[in-house]
């Protein structure tokens, strides 16, 4: 009984020690101070004070000694032995110094070290390290993504990850899927280089909330923000290649709640250059104009943004003397809306609602052949997210997506008589529900698991599994571990319509399957300490197996472009290790090796996949002098060769193979206090692929083809810019 009577007062002592405290933090004026660091002394336990200096924080049994930090005030040190009473804490004003400036080199890419996903986010510094007129060319420093033309003529741009071309990766804009269908062809030039916020890229199957379309990663752009972005800027390009472009940005707070913003983009190429002297064009001449206006509402629970946007472009390219002509001309507009409402701060209680629409347009003509074809989507994300305790979250939601293509290829005879016509049309309906569960250990281990349920209209119901693992056994070491499913819808004409600008015939088979992919992966990262700097060093292995793919098989017929159900194997391993460090101050320099094997099982044979490199290589480094007055950026790319389609055996016109190549970038940047100059050059040493257009002389050939592009189409290039920003 004694004992029993002992154990209360010790039960309720140690409630008293382990419950949470909380507080108030001021300054001397009693005035509340947010955004104040407050942890337990020699622990990772933490927290920061809310926006009227409250906080709340678990007891700890590790230390009685609760530290209070913020670079504006004198932090302090309390003892903590048991609460009763909310704790007030007050804090002294740092004393002001007087003609004091602090200038440090802001990192290009910032790796996200505590996130499940390997993810990394190529910043505004990083996209000023190069021309990056458009996201095409917003990956020339980046290891992880390659950017190459899919054919000689258009100057539409293709990504890859992981080996795979970037049909198999998921964009997204602000979240939201974008640049899909008929836009994956030339929307990597839709969005202008100074109008992005910054990048995200991430590998693997990715998060179920945006989908099931991701197979070797995401990639998200985010736009400028009206509430943070410059009051007003302006950027303005030209090159020696005939392009000149102007882009502005502005954003106003129209009351303490309520930002717009607007943002356009005017380019064009006035010039038919042809310095390989083949008659045709090395590069179309673009012309783009490009409109956004967005609108942000945020009270203390409720945020809402609104969002319009409008694109014109067109394309001419093809002969220098107008015998053969290729006009593309496209209409794009799109929209989104976001909600979102928190219903409990504390628990991080809250639901989105994301509406999204587009309508796209884009009529073509390349030589004899006329391509019509139009695209309309409508996407809704209904998402709740809330924090189930201190280590636990659940994000749950519901989703739709429908799509209508309707799309059409009219070959002519040179008489302008009909010789085929092609109709595709299509709606896509999908229905689907996701759940997601978060497990975070103090960022020591972290688990994410996914699964979403799918109906398509088409290709009936689908479950896509995923799950992200991350360890961290030491402070120097990251593991990462992940694998899941993913989908996608074949979209063979809209996706590949580029092929047009060949004379070989497209046949596509009927009942093309969903495609269906397992994506699994390693990585490690680790942060070594070195003469008082830290060495980061990356190894990751990704291994995409397809249970079901479309085959676009270019070797069977040198006149054909066959698309077919996979009837065998297709996979893709791809290796990469990876160096980064500020090697001396204001020099940071990466070194990168890839490694890729990706083979299809094509004609009935298991082979390696065409146009593919082999490897690549990356290095790059950028200087930045004291108190950024210049900076100076050098990148160098080594591409692996690679197999070339098959070549007719009794006319060959092609060889089976390409060789390696090396691309040189490099740009010479001088900072003003509200401007910036810049200079640069492309393709340093002028490297430009041998015959990139098969039967150049022959444009109506059976033989012409523009497709066999494997390196650069067009010379040196240099440009010059301004940058010109009133911060707001």
């Amino acid at each position: 009984m004694m004992q029993r009577i002992l154990f209360i007062p010790l039960l309720f002592l140690s409630v008293l020690l382990y419950a949470d405290i909380t507080g108030k933090v001021t300054d001397i004026k009693g005035d509340p101070i947010p955004g104040v660091n407050i942890f337990w002394l020699n622990t990772q336990s933490g927290t920061v004070s809310d926006v009227d200096g409250t906080f709340k924080i678990a007891g700890s049994n590790q230390s009685k000694q609760l530290v209070f930090s913020n670079v504006a005030f004198q932090g302090d040190t309390i003892t903590v032995e048991s609460q009763a009473e909310p704790l007030h804490v007050k804090l002294n004003e740092v004393i002001e110094l007087q003609e004091v400036s602090v200038v440090q080199k802001s990192p290009g890419v910032v790796k996200h070290r505590f996130a499940v996903l390997q993810t990394e986010k190529i910043t505004v510094d990083e996209l000023c390290k190069a021309a990056c007129c458009n996201l095409s060319e917003s990956f020339e420093t980046n290891p992880s993504v390659d950017v190459s033309y899919s054919d000689a003529a258009t100057g539409a741009k293709q990504i890859k990850m992981l080996g795979l071309p970037g049909t198999y990766v998921q964009m997204l804009t602000e979240n939201i899927p974008n640049l899909r269908g008929i836009s994956s062809v030339y929307g990597l030039g839709f969005i202008p280089g100074p109008w992005m916020e910054g990048i995200q890229v991430s590998k693997g199957t990715g998060s179920v909330i945006n989908g099931y379309e991701a197979v070797t990663g995401q990639i998200n752009v985010e736009y400028k923000k009206p509430q943070t972005s410059e009051i007003v800027a302006a950027n303005v390009f030209a090159s020696d290649a005939g392009r000149v472009e102007a882009n502005v940005n502005a954003g106003i707070k129209l009351t303490p709640e309520l930002s717009t913003g607007v943002l356009m983009h005017a380019s064009d190429e006035f010039m038919s250059l042809d310095d390989n002297g083949d008659g045709y064009m090395d590069m179309p001449m673009i012309k783009q104009l490009n409109f956004i206006n967005r609108w942000y509402y945020r009270s203390p629970r409720f945020v809402s943004q609104a969002f319009v946007r409008a694109l014109s472009e067109n394309r001419m390219g093809g002969t220098v003397d107008g015998n053969y002509m290729i006009d593309i001309d496209t209409k794009r507009y799109e929209f989104f809306l976001k909600n979102g409402y928190v219903f409990n701060p504390a628990k991080e209680t809250s639901v989105g609602l994301i509406l999204s629409g587009s309508i796209h347009d884009q009529k073509a003509h390349y030589g004899l052949k006329h391509y019509v074809g139009s695209q309309d989507n409508f996407y809704a994300n209904l998402i709740f997210q809330t924090n189930l305790d201190e280590h636990q979250k659940l994000s749950a939601g519901l989703s739709f997506n429908h799509d209508v293509f309707d799309e059409s290829v009219r070959v002519m005879n040179p008489d302008l008589s009909e010789a085929s016509y092609l109709p595709v049309y299509k709606k896509e309906t999908v229905p689907g529900a996701f759940a997601e569960y978060t497990l975070n250990l103090h960022d020591k281990f972290i688990a994410l698991a996914g699964l979403r349920a799918d109906y398509h209209n088409i290709y009936g119901a689908f479950v896509t599994p995923r799950l992200h693992l991350k360890y961290v056994p030491a402070e120097f070491l990251h593991i990462r571990t992940t694998m899941g499913k993913g989908y996608r819808s074949p979209n063979m004409l809209a996706e590949n319509n580029f092929y047009l600008a060949s004379n070989r015939a497209l046949v596509l088979d009927n009942n093309l399957k969903m495609e269906e992919a397992w994506n699994y992966g390693v990585s490690l990262q680790g942060y070594i300490p070195l003469f008082n700097r830290e060495l980061i060093l990356s190894g990751e292995w990704y291994y995409t197996d397809f249970r079901q793919q479309v085959v676009i098989d270019v070797d069977s017929d040198v006149h054909q472009v066959h698309f077919y159900n996979l009837n065998g194997k297709s996979f893709a391993h791809s290796v990469q290790f990876e160096a980064n460090m500020e090697v001396v101050k204001g020099l940071t320099m990466t070194l990168a090796h890839r490694f890729n094997d990706v083979q299809s099982t094509i004609g009935g044979v298991l082979r390696e996949k065409p146009l593919t490199n082999r490897y690549k290589s990356l290095a790059t480094a950028s200087y930045q002098t004291p108190l950024k007055k210049w900076q100076f950026d050098f990148t160098a790319q080594f591409n692996g060769g690679g197999r070339l389609p098959d070549p007719d055996p009794v006319n060959p016109l092609w060889n089976t193979e390409f060789p390696a190549y090396t691309i040189l970038n490099a740009q010479i940047t001088k900072y003003f206090r509200t401007w910036s100059v810049y200079a640069g050059s492309e393709n340093l040493t002028g490297f430009v692929q041998d015959n990139p257009i098969i039967d150049v002389t022959n444009p109506f050939s059976n033989d012409f083809d523009a497709t066999n592009v494997w390196g650069p189409t067009h010379g040196r290039k240099l440009y010059i810019g301004l940058r010109w920003a009133i911060d707001r």
